[in-house]
């Protein structure tokens, strides 16, 4: 789409804000609105300018002038605003015209310009299935003398009991019991399809939505694959269409790996494959799980640097609350076929040489997109330059359920980083892969990590409430 057809779109819709939009390093969008009168081809070239020194991460106060660059064929109507409006995505250039460094959708661009400069291949297609849970309400504190959070649901298993429904109907969803009921089970069914009917008028083509395992509202939205920048730019889309969906029903949507204790967490399952020219390159009939050994070497490189990109893929503390055993989250490092328990699956039902794929079963929604699916991509890229063969690496294949295996067995696998602040070790420690292309800047990745440390500290000098059912009575 060019600028003309953006300001032909303004004048169609009868647009009257166009809201030019960016994600910074914790992968939440950021935006600035303008009256669509003051838009014209000029903006397009010149740019948006924004104070970078009050983006986290971003600029110091001393060096802060920035500029949105509109990416013109991100445009769609936003489907929420009483006032028509119209949604820019942007990539983020210096005050002095160069792309910035510290741009996350810029580093997933060059993560692409990467990829075709290797000769491996001409695109990198992703897609991810993101979870979510749809709430009734939400509170939570944090103080010096009181911390607590409490989330609610009219589905919840918790609530069989409840009598402020003005006589309970019963229907709830069990505790791991929740993966495809039909209604009446399934409350969110119909907010579920209202989401689906804005996302496919925004341009993103849906492939199915269900409930998902956990009780309480979790659900599962799945959309179509596209190449990399254009895959996070959706999601992006994705979760701004269901969290204001949610609104607009007076209910809460979030994307937190694990709102609930005892009960399965959301994760971000990310499918990738690589084309050169159209044609598959992860497809070899009659191979194991009819993998071509190009992209077995790139399940290598993503094994074996997962615990540094694990850094980008799960980037909160509260993203090791789920990568735990027991419920359906893979924390061993290994793959398989058609195996949910591993943490690289490769899908094998009704799948064409076209489908032939990986599933990184790892991530979670906590992910800026354009950072994780770029360290992936990088990961998995090394991979093949390197022949990085799992095979010989003790990744597996590991065809049975790794859950069930005995403790000799397993005493070989490989694990998940089991907090945020080991993810960033394992980062500082393995972060070269990253930089080839200068994809990645050492100087960026040495930010990231000091941002994500500040985090990580926040969580661990606070007085956690369970700590007063274990020790109060000392």
């Amino acid at each position: 789409m060019s600028a003309q057809n953006v300001l032909n779109l303004i004048k169609e819709k009868n647009i009257e804000w166009v809201d030019f939009r960016f994600v910074g390093l914790s992968g939440k969008a950021q935006h600035i609105s303008l009256p669509a009168v003051e838009i014209d081809e000029d903006t397009f070239v010149n740019g948006v300018a924004f104070d970078g020194s009050s983006i986290p991460g971003f600029r110091g106060i001393e060096n802060s002038d920035m500029v949105m660059m509109p990416v013109t064929e991100t445009a769609y109507v936003d489907p929420f605003t009483a006032h028509p409006t119209l949604i820019i995505m942007c990539d983020i250039f210096t005050a002095e015209g160069e792309r910035y460094d510290r741009d996350p959708r810029g580093i997933a661009t060059k993560a692409e310009e990467y990829l075709q400069s290797t000769g491996i291949g001409t695109d990198a297609y992703f897609g991810p299935e993101s979870e979510f849970f749809i709430f009734d309400d939400v509170r939570f504190e944090t103080g010096m003398n009181k911390s607590y959070f409490e989330v609610d649901s009219e589905e919840a298993a918790w609530n069989t009991g409840r009598k402020e429904e003005g006589g309970n109907l019963g229907f709830k969803v069990p505790v791991k019991g929740g993966y495809v009921p039909v209604q009446p089970v399934d409350t969110q069914q119909d907010i579920r399809s209202e989401m689906c009917r804005l996302m496919m008028e925004a341009g993103i083509r849906i492939d199915r939505h269900h409930h998902e395992v956990a009780t309480a509202g979790q659900g599962e939205i799945n959309f179509r694959f596209d190449t990399l920048t254009k895959t996070a730019d959706n999601l992006m889309k994705y979760k701004y269409i269901v969290h204001n969906t949610a609104r607009q029903h007076g209910k809460v949507a979030t994307f937190m790996p694990k709102p609930l204790f005892g009960d399965n967490g959301s994760g971000m399952h990310v499918h990738m494959s690589i084309f050169n020219a159209g044609s598959p390159l992860f497809y070899e009939k009659g191979a194991y799980a009819n993998m071509s050994e190009l992209a077995i070497y790139y399940i290598g490189g993503i094994l074996h640097h997962a615990p540094a990109i694990i850094a980008f893929t799960n980037p909160s503390t509260n993203s090791y609350k789920r990568l735990v055993p027991g419920y359906e989250a893979p924390v061993n490092l290994v793959f398989s076929k058609g195996n949910r328990s591993a943490a690289v699956r490769i899908p094998i039902a009704a799948v064409t040489p076209k489908g032939a794929r990986i599933e990184f079963r790892t991530p979670d929604s906590t992910a800026n997109p354009y950072l994780a699916f770029a360290a992936m991509l990088m990961a998995g890229l090394d991979g093949i330059k390197n022949k990085i063969d799992p095979r010989k690496l003790g990744y597996g294949p590991v065809d049975k359920n790794v859950y069930d295996l005995s403790e000799e067995e397993k005493k070989d696998i490989r694990s998940v980083p089991g907090s945020l602040d080991e993810a960033l070790d394992a980062l500082e420690a393995d972060y070269e892969f990253l930089t080839a292309g200068d994809v990645f800047t050492k100087e960026f990745i040495e930010n990231y990590v000091e941002y994500k440390r500040a985090e990580a500290k926040a969580v661990s000098i606070r007085i956690h409430p369970h700590e007063y059912a274990l020790y109060f009575d000392c």
